[in-house]
């Protein structure tokens, strides 16, 4: 996994429910709480189930012994991860 700094790159910004969000931020969306390191955002190959836009997949480290792949609607609040 490539994990970058807090900065991200303008390139890397997506907008979600009509707000600019970074990986990070992003992350933190879906998490509901501070990550310690995220990957780039990138589209992902499904629909919302909950409004059928297009939603985002984030992988990031919330803690030092997790890897997490948390999904986002970019139009709606509904949000993933692939926890068990």
């Amino acid at each position: 996994m490539s994990v970058q700094s807090d900065t991200a790159s303008v390139s890397e910004n997506r907008v979600v429910e009509g707000r600019m969000v970074t990986a990070k931020k992003l992350a933190e969306i879906v998490e509901g709480d501070s990550v310690m390191e995220v990957d780039s955002i990138e589209e992902a190959d499904q629909e919302c189930p909950a409004c059928g836009g297009s939603v985002l997949t984030v992988t990031y480290m919330p803690s030092v012994t997790e890897l997490v792949t948390g999904r986002k609607c970019q139009d709606c609040d509904w949000s993933e991860t692939d926890r068990n």
